[in-house]
């Protein structure tokens, strides 16, 4: 989902980052590229430890003229909701035994659960998307 964010910067600053959406969640970076991925971890930090419901986001425009907005510049960043509260969901679904006992086999070697190793692997394939 698209947030407003409010980018600000003193010359001898970070990046700062306000989410008029989401108050009290705040973020910096050390450049503009990273401004995207310091939102993303601000609000799964925000919101990672309550059951507080996640604000829908607004266009910049709502928030033109405010006060405590001017000096710096907008920017849309995509926040995956997903990442916010992720809880695990059962999921039945049909593999060939022995790419099962592969992948079990691969799982002990790396310490992890059977679904732990597939849902990184999945997060593997989904990353070069």
């Amino acid at each position: 989902m698209l947030y407003p964010v409010y980018v600000y910067k003193e010359d001898t600053s970070t990046y700062g980052i306000v989410f008029p959406d989401i108050p009290g969640c705040f973020a910096a970076a050390d450049d503009i590229q990273k401004v995207p991925r310091a939102a993303q971890e601000a609000v799964e930090a925000h919101f990672g430890a309550d059951e507080d419901p996640i604000p829908a986001a607004s266009a910049p425009d709502a928030w033109t003229g405010h006060a405590d907005y001017e000096g710096g510049f907008w920017m849309l960043v995509d926040i995956d909701l997903s990442r916010v509260r992720s809880r695990a969901v059962r999921l039945n679904i049909s593999l060939p035994e022995n790419l099962i006992l592969r992948i079990d086999a691969a799982a002990r070697q790396r310490g992890q659960s059977r679904s732990a190793f597939l849902a990184t692997a999945a997060e593997h394939e989904m990353a070069s998307i």
